[in-house]
């Protein structure tokens, strides 16, 4: 097993890894900019070295000092965790090249699913259903406009090198459409370097639901359940959980047969997550594979008592799972809530220090957080500040649990987004189990003025 394994990462990720290391006896090195010197995170590994300003251009994405670190304290291994430069491809080949071992894919891996469409390509050769579009770029707005005629309104316009719904857009008419195509195009050149755009038939009521995967070297992969992810703001995940409410156990079956298919078609190794949309009548199709850890994990683990970190590590080790898809059982039910440091109803970050942290405590919660009471929460970030987990014999003891647990969360200093959570959680359309990606619109903010009142 390795013996020293470089972070480039921060917050309630980095202390997720810091734990399975710990449990390992495996010694961590944290990277940290001027903002986060006093992050938990930098104080809990065991060396932290600072490599820049707060801006993550200067720190977390300087590739340069992140393996300059790793050089100088003698890592063996660089765990990248979620967001930042876990899905860079250029970033893992470094790593690779540096003689280290990266924690997850190759990095020709990651190079063939980072392009959404040449990753649509790849799915729909490994007989994965895809939605109906093109497998092209599209140049400019008149092509664009045929296209959308040919599939048929509405259609969604998505960027290639996307994620996090930036450069997404539904568009319901050409006039729509036309407004939309240059802009959501620059958006996606300015975050990804990419404006490449492509269009897809719109699928009515969607459900999010993703496959997490194990992968070894031995040509072994191990579906590991599924995840519902629908209930979104602004085309981010705010709840997850495990298993879905809404597929049918052969829904189930087939999708995961379909993820185990799309992993060994790319030669797929360690941690990764094949997600779908799924329509009402549940058939699914593939949207997009994301090539890390994702911030739900927590949610599969409960359900199946496996440390997905720690089977990270074994595979990038070399080792052989040693389970099969026969021996993952299901228990019980987890869902996991992201907290932000956001107004409840604009979504507008709210940065500041934390005056006061009361976390709630029971039997079955779980609590994944980057901050204490004292802590500065700074602009520089995504805003998320940590996640709470509940598990429970059933969905309703898990939904009745999260709820309780969300009364009893206390922040002070900041605005969070709790009230919508609790909002969210004890809506009768959530407690159904079926709700789709447009349940924020649908049934939140049409009385959001009335949350936290």
């Amino acid at each position: 097993m390795f013996k020293k394994v470089l972070i480039a990462n921060r917050g309630e990720i980095a202390r997720r890894i810091i734990r399975t290391c710990d449990k390992l006896g495996i010694e961590t090195v944290a990277v940290y900019s001027e903002a986060d010197a006093n992050s938990l995170h930098v104080k809990e590994a065991t060396e932290s070295f600072c490599i820049g300003k707060p801006p993550v251009a200067q720190s977390y994405l300087n590739i340069d000092a992140i393996l300059d670190v790793a050089k100088q304290t003698g890592a063996d291994a660089v765990h990248p965790g979620y967001g930042l430069l876990s899905e860079n491809a250029a970033f893992a080949k470094r790593v690779e090249e540096a003689g280290l071992t990266f924690i997850g894919p190759k990095s020709d891996v990651i190079q063939s699913m980072g392009s959404k469409l040449e990753a649509r390509k790849t799915m729909q050769q490994a007989g994965v259903p895809i939605v109906q579009g093109v497998n092209e770029p599209i140049a400019d707005t008149d092509e664009a406009a045929k296209v959308a005629e040919e599939i048929g309104y509405p259609v969604m316009l998505k960027a290639s090198a996307g994620g996090g719904g930036i450069g997404m857009q539904l568009v319901s008419n050409e006039e729509e459409l036309r407004k939309a195509f240059e802009g959501n195009q620059k958006r996606a050149q300015s975050f990804f370097g990419d404006g490449t755009m492509f269009i897809e038939k719109f699928i009515a009521e969607p459900h999010h639901v993703e496959v997490q995967v194990l992968a070894d070297t031995h040509g072994n992969v191990v579906p590991v359940y599924e995840r519902e992810c629908s209930i979104q703001r602004r085309n981010q995940k705010v709840v997850e959980e495990a298993p879905s409410p809404f597929i049918s156990e052969e829904t189930r079956t087939k999708m995961l047969d379909a993820a185990v298919n799309a992993a060994k078609h790319i030669g797929y190794t360690n941690a990764g997550t094949i997600e779908f949309l799924v329509d009402r009548d549940q058939n699914f199709y593939f949207l997009e594979m994301n090539t890390r850890l994702q911030v739900e994990h927590p949610v599969t683990e409960e359900i199946t008592g496996l440390d997905l970190v720690e089977q990270q590590l074994k595979v990038a080790n070399g080792e052989k799972l040693d389970f099969t898809r026969e021996d993952i059982k299901k228990k019980g039910h987890a869902i996991e809530v992201r907290i932000y440091a956001e107004h409840p109803v604009t979504f507008f970050p709210s940065p500041g220090k934390i005056t006061k942290l009361v976390l709630p405590e029971g039997e079955g919660i779980r609590h994944e957080i980057a901050v204490e009471t004292g802590s500065d929460v700074t602009p520089f970030y995504d805003p998320m500040i940590g996640k709470l987990v509940v598990f429970g014999a059933t969905r309703e003891e898990a939904c009745a649990k999260l709820a309780d647990a969300l009364r009893n969360y206390v922040v002070e200093g900041i605005q969070t987004n709790i009230p919508m959570l609790l909002e969210t959680v004890t809506h009768e359309q959530f407690l159904s189990g079926i709700t789709t990606t447009k349940f924020v619109e649908e049934y939140y903010l049409p009385k959001a003025s009335t949350v936290g009142k």
